[in-house]
């Protein structure tokens, strides 16, 4: 029966393993057409071959000179940064106040900011706009980062992660004589960095990959964000598929990178329950 057991267990192993593989290798084709694809020249966009007969970069030469990518890339980079920086830096702040301190009407702006999560950017992109236009920050990276400064996700989620932080270590920090300021810069902050770092990672990926906003807000190439510029590739008569994969992958290489700098502060961060 032991043995049966282990045959039945190696068997379930197996099967777990053929669908990890198989959700990755659906998860991962994609990105590799692109990258395929962005290789090939134009007689073969079409062909459905693996590998590109006859390899060329003619396509990212086209890509650079169609549209000013390192302007939109560095545009894209300094929105996604200040938009990161700014969630966290609130929403630190905004978990740290929910889980520690003690005033009137705690659960109600708990709750409140609950339900803004659940509104679609939509309803109030239209609001935002109006405001910004009035503040004279259209076509500009400030209009672009001021009216997402704020992030309910990462509220949520880091009020989740400060509330399993243990409170004995908070009440010896207080017993020494340490401010609210000094315990959470210099005793939960510390101890939270993966979890941190791994919300971060999402919230960077999210202000990356926007497209609306950037499109509601600016209309002049030097102010906008490169996935502005990758609509520029497909028109009504025909899509550059070459260029356009070109400019996809390189638009995707930041995040590629960002994730195998923090790759270990995020699989930590998913294996201790810091992300739920």
């Amino acid at each position: 029966m032991r043995d049966a057991s282990l045959r039945e267990s190696s068997v379930g192993a197996a099967g777990k393993h053929a669908l990890l593989i198989g959700l990755s290798f659906l998860a991962i084709f994609p990105f590799y057409w692109a990258l395929n694809t962005s290789f090939k020249s134009p007689g073969e966009i079409y062909s459905p071959s693996l590998f590109p007969a006859d390899w060329t970069f003619d396509n990212y030469v086209q890509a650079w000179q169609a549209i000013p990518m390192a302007r939109m890339l560095s545009n894209s980079l300094t929105v996604a940064v200040g938009q990161t920086v700014t969630q966290l830096l609130t929403s630190v702040l905004a978990a740290y106040a929910f889980t520690r301190w003690e005033f009137r009407g705690r659960h109600a702006l708990y709750a409140l900011i609950s339900l803004t999560w659940l509104v679609p950017f939509q309803v109030i992109m239209i609001p935002n706009y109006v405001v910004i236009s009035d503040w004279g920050l259209r076509n500009s990276l400030l209009g672009l980062i001021i009216p997402n400064v704020a992030s309910a996700f990462a509220v949520l989620q880091l009020y989740q992660t400060f509330r399993s932080f243990p409170k004995a270590l908070v009440e010896a920090a207080q017993l020494d004589g340490a401010s609210s300021w000094g315990i959470l810069w210099r005793v939960i902050f510390p101890n939270l960095r993966a979890a941190i770092a791994s919300i971060g990672v999402l919230l960077f990926i999210s202000s990356w990959n926007d497209y609306f906003w950037p499109l509601l807000v600016t209309n002049k190439p030097e102010y906008s964000t490169l996935q502005i510029g990758l609509q520029s590739f497909m028109s009504t008569e025909a899509n550059q598929w070459g260029p356009l994969m070109a400019a996809t992958t390189i638009a995707s290489l930041p995040i590629l990178l960002i994730y195998l700098l923090l790759q270990r502060q995020i699989i930590d961060s998913f294996v201790k329950g810091g992300l739920r």
